[in-house]
């Protein structure tokens, strides 16, 4: 959403796909699980009288909604994409199906997955983390506003410091915010490591994929 507080900024979703379209030409398969916090969120709309499974539902049509965004950037830059969905929608998506979505990726296609697990009470985190051991990936990277793991949250506490590198273990055990605890349980049982690094500097999806140390890992 960039600098507009909601929905979708054309000049944020074109300097990501900018960015996708750069690592991608150099060989990289890419598979990405996309949110949809900038246009609705579930756990928000509960508090706000709507049904918590309603609510879910609404934020997962929300990513498909940034998926097709971000579709059209990419392939307005000649890249080849593929959006997945997790809920059917034939018209706009393709059904997320564990083959195809490999085969996709073999034919140099990026892969957008959109709708989370299609589950209500799942989070985008545990989708991607899903994603990642159906497809074996070998790495994920968390894209956020942070740039890397604190041992609190560093826009509330000045006080904050940087982990560069944490176990699976220790993020559930002193709940570090980083993914929920389902997706890192789900990484650690699958052997993905988790880079997390920062969305908001220009160059840091090229600067993450090629190993600069600008975030941080959860690994074994």
């Amino acid at each position: 959403m960039g600098g507009r507080g909601n929905a979708i900024d054309p000049d944020t979703i074109a300097r990501m796909a900018d960015e996708i379209v750069e690592v991608h030409r150099t060989g990289v398969q890419i598979a990405i699980v996309i949110g949809g916090g900038n246009i609705f969120r579930g756990v928000t709309a509960a508090t706000e009288g709507i049904d918590r499974v309603a609510g879910d539902h609404m934020g997962m049509l929300a990513t498909v909604i940034n998926a097709i965004a971000l579709q059209d950037a990419l392939e307005r830059r000649g890249a080849q994409t593929r959006v997945t969905s997790a809920i059917t929608m034939a018209e706009v998506a393709e059904p997320f199906i564990r083959r195809r979505a490999i085969r996709h990726l073999e034919k140099s296609r990026i892969v957008i997955c959109a709708a989370g697990t299609g589950n209500p009470y799942f989070t985008t985190d545990s989708a991607a983390a899903l994603r990642a051991s159906e497809l074996k990936c070998e790495i994920i990277f968390k894209a956020t506003k942070v740039d890397g793991i604190y041992t609190s949250d560093p826009e509330k506490d000045p006080t904050a410091t940087k982990i560069p590198h944490a176990t699976y273990q220790r993020v559930l055990a002193e709940r570090l915010q980083v993914m929920d605890a389902a997706a890192i349980d789900l990484a650690r049982g699958s052997s993905i490591p988790i880079y997390i690094f920062s969305l908001m500097e220009p160059g840091n999806i090229r600067r993450a994929l090629i190993g600069e140390d600008i975030g941080s890992i959860v690994s074994d």
